[in-house]
């Protein structure tokens, strides 16, 4: 992975993103076959449901817990059942992933699971309809990649995800720069665009996009992209406390966060959410039974938070 910021920069990291458009916009074969119909949509704005999911973690005294699960993987009506799974263990939000073929942000599991899902046919279409799923059960955050956003339009791209009741938006590759029109956009249709900061993001960067930052800040523990690592909670504290100075919305830390005992360190060091995302997704593909599967562990990361 490249960026200004060593990872996946604040709003991304590739100034380049407007002439990449050759995926933008796909539409699934059968998106929606398989899904079950979804509940209303919720009549809250998605800031404002993710700032209620924080803070009644907040006031639980615990962490909000985010898993992270691929859109489509290991197929979209699975993954829709794994969000319902990770919903009624615990979740108070969930990253939702769209598939797409060159992920800078994605470890190889991730990458491979996206790959997997797009072989299979999903796409944004589809995975827009597995978040109007959830969305009544849970906020959703949507994480996709910038060409898909800027090739529809930022506002009819904004106004196609606040439809399907989402909470908000994370864009890897988009970067400061280049953010104004979609965080306009965002902010007009009631979702939170969701910047992400890495450990070696300069003062001065970081205080800009903490200033703009919606929703939470997604805090990265590590330089690298996603994956299970071993020890990280050394620097924690360090991480967190420089991402709380730079922002007035709360802090979510997320890379390499996998088991219960990190989602633990990650709180205690003060993170206001704990992301975890390659360990659910590896679960999902090794399992005869994905969603039991997922749902199992995050019970368990639950409870890693909710310990006293």
């Amino acid at each position: 992975m490249s960026g200004s910021d060593g990872v996946v920069s604040a709003f991304g990291s590739d100034p380049g993103v407007g002439s990449r458009v050759a995926e933008a916009g796909a539409v699934d074969a059968g998106a929606a076959g398989g899904l079950a119909r979804p509940e209303p949509v919720p009549a809250a704005t998605g800031v404002e449901r993710l700032a209620d999911a924080f803070a009644q973690a907040a006031a639980e005294s615990r962490a909000a817990l985010m898993p992270y699960l691929m859109g489509g993987y290991p197929t979209l009506a699975e993954s829709q059942c794994i969000g319902e799974a990770c919903a009624a263990a615990g979740a108070d939000v969930i990253e939702l992933g769209v598939p797409y073929s060159d992920p800078l942000a994605d470890g190889p599991v991730i990458h491979a699971a996206g790959t997997q899902a797009l072989a299979a046919g999903a796409g944004l279409a589809g995975v827009l309809e597995v978040a109007r799923a959830l969305a009544p059960r849970v906020p959703v955050v949507l994480m996709c990649y910038a060409n898909m956003v800027f090739a529809p339009g930022v506002e009819a791209f904004a106004e196609r995800l606040a439809r399907t009741g989402a909470s908000g938006l994370i864009v890897p590759d988009l970067p400061l720069e280049e953010a104004p029109a979609a965080l306009a956009a965002c902010d007009a249709h009631g979702l939170a665009l969701v910047p992400l900061v890495a450990p070696t993001t300069p003062p001065r960067r970081m205080a800009e996009i903490g200033a703009r930052a919606r929703g939470f800040l997604y805090t990265v523990s590590v330089v690298g992209t996603t994956g299970e690592r071993m020890a990280l909670a050394e620097r924690f504290a360090e991480i967190v406390a420089r991402a709380k100075a730079a922002t007035a919305v709360p802090v979510a830390l997320g890379f390499g966060i996998s088991t219960p005992e990190q989602a633990r360190q990650a709180a205690d060091a003060g993170a206001d959410g704990v992301i975890v995302g390659t360990r659910l997704v590896r679960a999902a593909g090794e399992a005869d039974d994905p969603a039991g599967a997922v749902g199992a562990l995050v019970a368990e990361l639950a409870g890693a938070l909710r310990r006293g």
